[in-house]
Parts: structure tokens; C-alpha cells; sequence
């Protein structure tokens, strides 16, 4: 139902698939059509994401995918609206609009690929790169500690926030099912292989350090700590969960309909005419 003509053409092995297909099969497994569904993006290898599930799409500027979804849930709050974006995209150029973002707890999905490099332009450092990293534009290693996006979201108030692993597919799935029906702000970090230029966080990499949690934790402070946690082991699953008004349930608008089926009480045409 989600399948396009297009195939996507990430390099052999890119942890994107793994977030493809998981993505895909959380659509299906939730009975969700493509009608109902509307994607947002960026500018990387993330971003193209969108342009291979069946679905409405926006592909805008870098770092802007997250007030491009809010605007369409507003105008729209009958959709399922995604955004998606990467570590470079969402955690660099798009780091202000992700704090308000979680802290206004817009009833969006934010799915982050976070390849901890910059893939599309060739593997200059991320904001998630960890200290040290060594690439062509840091060759004696980055002297920048790593931004810790889980731990952000939860202080900045999103009310669902997870670690995934591209590497996981079927634990991926079930975490994007869970984001897709919470009602509010949903984060998921995703930890993605970038087979070409970062040769450091490979797939056995994560695989050796990456830890599933049994239940969220009942406290942002608590949630806290988990997300502080890196290293030999890495915590993957549902971090942070809350039950809080969205954004979209907090305009008294919105509860009457959908933005757009609301029809206008005043003639604007004077205003407009007034303005010439």
C-alpha cells in the first residue's frame, strides 16, 4: 500500500533501509492509509525518506521540517503528520525549532536518523559526533563533546521520547507504532550505520553496546538519567512517556473541526483592500 514506483538510491547498506522498511510496516500494521498520512522533511540523506512511502510529502528547506509539519497539523489536525530529518538536519540547523518543538508538545512524530556524520555532504562531523571523531574536516578529532538529543527533548518537554536502532527492525517498528498513536510530541533518536563515511558506529558497533529497556521511566528526571547513558552500554526503547494536552488540543478553535473546514465569519477582501 505504501510502495512507490521509485526506489530509493542510499548507498548498499545504509541503515535508511532498515528505517524504510520499519516505517513502512508500522504504516501497514496500523491500518493507516496513504490519504491520512503527511510527511515532512529536510535536506540530507533522511530527507528522501518521504519521497518512497505512498503518502502526501513536503520536502523543504534544511533544518525546517518540524514547522512544516506543525503548519499542516494546524491546517490539518485530522492527519497523521511525520517529520523527518537527520542529526545534521535536526540537531544543527533545525536545533531551535526542535526545542520549541517538544516544548509546545505538538501532536507531531519526529523520526531522527542520527548517523552521527554528515552523509550527504561527505562526512564532515555532526553535532552528535562523539568527541574525538576523526574525519576529513577534523583530522586530529573533533574537540566538541556530542549533543545528547534524547536528553533534550525530554527537558524541553516532549512527551514521548525513544532510542532506536536501524539495525533492529522489528524493535524499530514496534517504537514507531508507539510514537504514531501517542497523543502529543513524539521523538524517536535513531541510531543509523552510515556504511560509507562513518567506519567508527557500525552496525556491530551498536549491536555490541545496545540494550533494550523494559518500561519507560515514570519521571523526566528519571528519563534523565537514562538518557545520560552512553557508552558500553546504550539504552534503546521508549525513554520517556506522558499523558498531556497537545498543542493542537489546547487551541479552542480546533476543537470545533479542522482548520481548513472552518469556514472564515469575516470578509477579509476590505482588509486586504485597506492594505493596498
Amino acid at each position: 500500500m505504501f510502495e512507490t514506483q521509485q526506489n530509493p538510491n542510499w548507498c548498499p547498506g545504509c541503515g535508511n533501509y532498515g528505517i524504510w522498511n520499519s516505517l513502512k510496516l508500522a504504516l501497514q500494521e496500523l491500518n493507516l492509509k496513504p490519504e491520512n498520512i503527511a510527511f515532512t522533511s529536510g535536506i540530507g540523506c533522511s530527507g528522501k525518506i518521504p519521497h518512497w512511502i505512498r503518502a502526501y510529502c513536503l520536502n523543504g528547506l534544511h533544518g525546517r521540517a518540524l514547522p512544516l509539519a506543525e503548519g499542516i497539523k494546524i491546517a490539518n489536525s485530522e492527519l497523521i503528520v511525520i517529520a523527518c530529518g537527520g542529526d545534521g538536519d535536526g540537531y544543527a540547523e533545525g536545533t531551535n525549532h526542535f526545542i520549541h518543538f517538544c516544548r509546545r508538545n505538538a501532536n507531531v512524530k519526529y523520526f531522527v536518523h542520527d548517523n552521527q556524520i554528515y552523509g550527504l555532504t561527505k562526512g564532515q562531523p555532526s553535532p552528535t559526533s562523539n568527541e574525538g571523531f576523526i574525519t576529513k574536516t577534523t583530522p586530529l578529532g573533533t574537540i566538541e563533546k556530542a549533543l545528547n538529543p534524547v536528553l533534550i527533548a525530554i527537558a524541553s518537554g516532549a512527551t514521548f521520547v525513544a532510542r532506536g536502532f536501524a539495525g533492529d527492525i522489528p524493535h524499530l517498528k514496534e517504537l514507531m507504532k508507539k510514537a504514531i498513536k501517542h497523543n502529543g510530541a513524539a521523538v524517536i533518536d535513531i541510531l543509523q550505520p552510515c556504511v560509507t563515511f562513518n567506519k567508527v558506529n557500525t552496525y556491530e558497533w551498536y549491536q555490541k553496546r545496545a540494550h533494550k529497556l523494559k518500561k519507560p521511566a515514570n519521571t523526566r528526571i528519571k528519563a534523565m538519567r537514562i538518557a545520560e547513558q552512553w557508552g558500553k552500554k546504550i539504552p534503546i526503547g521508549v525513554i520517556f512517556e506522558s499523558n498531556e494536552k497537545s498543542y493542537e488540543q489546547r487551541i479552542p478553535l480546533l476543537k470545533k473541526s479542522p482548520l481548513m473546514k472552518l469556514n472564515p465569519k469575516k470578509n477579509i477582501k476590505k482588509l486586504f483592500n485597506e492594505l493596498k
